[in-house]
């Protein structure tokens, strides 16, 4: 759904309607998830060896703040085709996560305890933003 403003001499000026997506990413259950799975990833990278401070901690850390940031991108975006392109980018960082924590698991720098909850989460978080992009998509 559009609203135009007529601007006058013949300008009009077309705004994708908020009530679709809200008025805030912050309303997004999408963005909250996100955000949580931000902050448990920033807890358990704490305790990976220091020497993968610039390797497997920062790619987590950084594909982790990249969903949170992307969807809160796409949100604020004035089409509906782009908040789609960068839900789609916040998805696959969502699944690099699930990757990173396998590795760091299998490396055994984090136990199976420790994992498993975040690999849950990050797999609920990858199911809300299928619904999302999915809701996007029908009204395209």
């Amino acid at each position: 759904m559009f609203r135009c403003h007529i601007l006058g001499k013949g300008s009009v000026r077309v705004f994708l309607s908020r009530t679709l997506v809200g008025n805030s990413y912050k309303d997004l259950i999408a963005w909250r998830k996100a955000m949580d799975l931000v902050t448990e990833i920033y807890r358990v990278t704490r305790t990976l060896p220091r020497e993968e401070m610039y390797g497997l901690t920062n790619q987590l850390r950084r594909a982790a703040v990249s969903v949170p940031s992307n969807i809160a991108e796409g949100q604020a975006r004035f089409s509906k085709k782009e908040f789609h392109h960068f839900l789609s980018h916040a998805r696959g960082s969502s699944v690099e996560i699930e990757t990173q924590i396998t590795i760091a698991e299998n490396l055994e720098y984090l136990s199976p305890q420790q994992t498993r909850p975040l690999l849950n989460q990050a797999a609920e978080l990858g199911r809300v933003l299928n619904g999302l992009i999915a809701s996007i998509k029908s009204i395209a």
